[in-house]
C-alpha cells in the first residue's frame, strides 16, 4: 500500500495536463507569453530596409544637396556662431526629413511585431526586483540549462544562414563588384547602396523564415513550461469553485437561518394542515392584504412535529387533512399563495377555523 500511495502521488504531481484559462491568464498578468524576439527583429529589420528601397531616390538626392551646399556655400561663410548655428540646423533638418520615416516605421514594425504575437499587454510585473533574480545558484542552472544550448544553437545557425545568403549576393556580384574602381564616385555609391539595401532585403527574408521556426519553437516550450499536475487542477477548482466542506457548511448554514426564519412565522400562521405524522402546512390569510391563503411554513417529518410543537404552543388549530397536507406541501413554496384548485378545500378549514375560534 505504500509504495501503491507514492507512485500515485508521484503521477498526480506530473504536470502532464493543458493549463487551464485561469492559469494562462495569471501567468499572462506576469509578463510570461510565447514570444520570439527574433520574429521582432526580423521583421523590423525587413520594414527598414523595405523603406530604405522605395525611398533610395530621396536619400540621394538629400546628400547630393548636402555635398553641393557644403562645397559650393558653407566653405565660403563667414565663421560666426550664428552662421555654424544655422549650417548646424539646416543639417540637421534635412537629415530629421529623411532618418525620420525610417526611424518611425522601425517603431511601427516593432509594435506590429508585438501585437501579432501576444496582443495588447501592459504589465510591470517583469520590472519588479526581486532578491530570487539575484540568486547565483539559479543564475547558474540557466546558464548551463537546455534552453541555453539551444539559444547558442539557435544563435550559431543564423549567423552561417544569413552569412551565407549575404555572401551569396555578392558571389553573384563580383564582376560588377571587381569593376567599381573603373567607375565614377555616384556610380560606385549607387551600386553600394543597392548591394546593401538587397544583402538587407535578403538577410531580413531568411530571417524572417528563422524567427518563425523559433517563434513555433518558443510556443511549445510555453505551453510545457505552463502544464499543470491533475492536483494542480484540483487546486485551482478549490480555489475558484470553493472547499467543498465549506461549501457544504454554507449551505447548512443557510439552511438553518432559513429554517429560523420560517419557524418564526409559524405563530403568525392561522391553521397548520397535517398528514397528521409526515407532513404539516402552515397558511395564513389577511382578507385585507391577500387575495387567497399563504404559505408561511412547510415541512416533513422532524420539521413537521417542529412546527405542530410550535402552532400548539402558540395556540394555532392544527387540522388533520392527509389528502390536503400532502398536495400542498408537493406543489406550493413558502411565501407562495396556494393554487386556485386548493381555494375551496382550504376555504372550508378556515371557515372552521374560524367558528372554533369564536366558540373559544
Amino acid at each position: 500500500m505504500t509504495w501503491l500511495s507514492l507512485d500515485l502521488q508521484f503521477f498526480s504531481g506530473e504536470k502532464t495536463e493543458k493549463a487551464t484559462p485561469r492559469k494562462r491568464q495569471e501567468v499572462r498578468k506576469k509578463g510570461q507569453v510565447a514570444k520570439s524576439a527574433d520574429l521582432n527583429a526580423a521583421f523590423l529589420m525587413l520594414v527598414v530596409f523595405l523603406v530604405l528601397l522605395f525611398s533610395g531616390q530621396v536619400w540621394q538626392t538629400t546628400f547630393s544637396n548636402i555635398f553641393r551646399q557644403s562645397f559650393q556655400h558653407y566653405f565660403f561663410v563667414d565663421l560666426t556662431v550664428d552662421s555654424v548655428q544655422a549650417i548646424f540646423v539646416g543639417i540637421i533638418r534635412q537629415l530629421l526629413a529623411i532618418v525620420g520615416p525610417v526611424f518611425l516605421a522601425a517603431i511601427a514594425a516593432a509594435i506590429f511585431a508585438n501585437f501579432l504575437q501576444i496582443g495588447f499587454l501592459f504589465t510591470t510585473e517583469p520590472l519588479q526586483m526581486k532578491l530570487s533574480k539575484l540568486d547565483p545558484i539559479q543564475g547558474f542552472k540557466r546558464i548551463f540549462s537546455l534552453r541555453s544550448v539551444v539559444e547558442l544553437l539557435k544563435s550559431i545557425l543564423k549567423i552561417l544562414f544569413v552569412g551565407l545568403v549575404t555572401f551569396s549576393v555578392l558571389w553573384f556580384r563580383l564582376d560588377e563588384i571587381l569593376l567599381l574602381s573603373h567607375k565614377s564616385v555616384q556610380s560606385i555609391f549607387l551600386t553600394l547602396g543597392d548591394l546593401t539595401i538587397k544583402m538587407g532585403l535578403y538577410a531580413s527574408v531568411s530571417l524572417l523564415f528563422l524567427a518563425l521556426l523559433d517563434y513555433l519553437y518558443q510556443r511549445f516550450d510555453f505551453e510545457k513550461n505552463i502544464r499543470m499536475s491533475k492536483q494542480d487542477i484540483k487546486d485551482e477548482y478549490k480555489k475558484t469553485e470553493g472547499d467543498p466542506l465549506i461549501k457544504s457548511r454554507i449551505k447548512q448554514k443557510q439552511r438553518e437561518m432559513a429554517m429560523r426564519r420560517m419557524m418564526q412565522e409559524v405563530p403568525k400562521a392561522d391553521v397548520v394542515i397535517t398528514n397528521p405524522t409526515h407532513f404539516a402546512v402552515a397558511l395564513k390569510y389577511d382578507e385585507q392584504q391577500m387575495d387567497a391563503p399563504m404559505v408561511v411554513a412547510k415541512g416533513v417529518d422532524y420539521i413537521a412535529q417542529k412546527i405542530k410543537e410550535i402552532a400548539k404552543e402558540h395556540d394555532i388549530v392544527v387540522v388533520e387533512n392527509r389528502p390536503l397536507a400532502r398536495a400542498l406541501y408537493e406543489q406550493t413554496e413558502i411565501g407562495m399563495v396556494i393554487p386556485e384548485q386548493f381555494f375551496k378545500a382550504v376555504a372550508e378549514i378556515l371557515a372552521y377555523v374560524y367558528r372554533l375560534k369564536k366558540k373559544i
